[in-house]
C-alpha cells in the first residue's frame, strides 16, 4: 500500500504558506506537490492532478475556501486552515477532515494529518484493517489494582464519563469499569467514526443514540441520558449532517 499523501497548500498569505510548508516537511508521509496564492490556479491543479489532501484557507480573493470546496466536489480530502472560527459548521458539511484555526500549533497540525491518514487509508493501522471496519477492536485498560488489565470491546461501550481523577466506562452489560486514563487519552484511542465527545465529561458510542432531545441524548436503553454541551453541539450536528433527513 502506498503510504504517501500528495498534498497542496492554498493560502493568499506567503507567511502562512511558509509555516505550513515547514510543518509538511516534518512528516515523511506528506508529499507537498505545490503551494498556491491563487485559489483558482490551485483548483485547476487539484482537478487535473492526483491530489489526496488540500490545506485550504477560507478568506481568499476571487473564490472563498467554501466556494473551493463546492467546486472540488470531494475529489480530495481537505483540512481547513483559517484565522476565522465562523465557518466550522459549514466546513464540516463538506466532509472536511479537520478545521485548524491560525496560529496553528504543530501538535494540532499533526493530529489533523493523522486523521487524514485514517480517512485516506494510509496509516499503519489501515495496512491491516480498514479504518471503517466493524467494531470488533478493543482496548486494555488498567483496572482497580496494580497489574490488572481489563479488555473492553469497542462494540460493548455505551458511553464514558469523566469523574475527576478517573474515568468510568459503561458497557451494554451495565458494567462500570474504572480506569485512571484521562478523557483525552481515551478520545484519541477510540475510533472517531464510532465515538464522539458530547460534553467535557462525556463520550458516547454513536450507535447507542436513540433520541436527541434538545440538550440531551437518550441512549438505546432509554435509561441513560447524556448531556450535549453547547461547545460540542455544532460539531456534533455537523458530524451527523449526512444522516439527518430534513423536510
Amino acid at each position: 500500500m502506498n503510504t504517501d499523501i500528495n498534498c497542496i497548500i492554498v493560502d493568499d498569505e506567503e507567511a502562512a504558506i511558509a509555516i505550513l510548508s515547514n510543518y509538511v516537511a516534518k512528516l515523511s508521509y506528506l508529499n507537498l506537490k505545490a503551494a498556491f496564492l491563487d485559489p483558482i490556479a490551485a483548483l485547476n491543479y487539484a482537478q487535473e492532478n492526483d491530489v489526496d489532501l488540500v490545506f485550504l484557507d477560507i478568506n481568499m480573493p476571487n473564490i472563498s475556501g467554501i466556494g473551493f470546496l463546492e467546486l472540488l466536489k470531494g475529489k480530495s480530502k481537505v483540512i481547513l486552515t483559517t484565522a476565522y472560527t465562523d465557518y466550522a459548521l459549514e466546513g464540516y458539511k463538506y466532509d472536511i477532515v479537520d478545521y485548524l484555526t491560525k496560529p496553528i500549533p504543530f501538535e494540532a497540525f499533526l493530529k489533523a494529518c493523522q486523521k487524514a491518514q485514517l480517512r485516506l487509508g494510509t496509516s499503519e493501522t489501515n495496512k491491516t484493517q480498514n479504518s471503517k471496519d466493524t467494531l470488533d477492536d478493543f482496548i486494555l485498560v488498567k483496572a482497580d489494582r496494580k497489574g490488572k488489565f481489563v479488555k473492553i470491546l469497542f462494540s460493548e461501550i455505551m458511553y464514558i464519563e469523566s469523574m475527576k481523577n478517573y474515568v468510568a466506562i459503561y458497557t451494554k452489560q451495565r458494567e462500570q469499569i474504572i480506569t485512571l486514563l484521562s478523557m483525552r487519552e481515551l478520545e484519541e484511542r477510540l475510533p472517531s467514526e464510532h465515538f464522539f465527545r458530547t460534553h467535557k465529561t462525556y463520550i458516547i458510542a454513536l450507535n447507542q443514540i436513540k433520541v436527541i432531545d434538545g440538550g440531551e441524548i437518550v441512549l438505546l436503553n432509554e435509561k441513560d441520558r447524556i448531556p450535549l454541551g453547547i461547545t460540542y453541539r455544532d460539531s456534533f450536528f455537523a458530524m451527523l449532517e449526512n444522516k439527518m433527513l430534513k423536510q
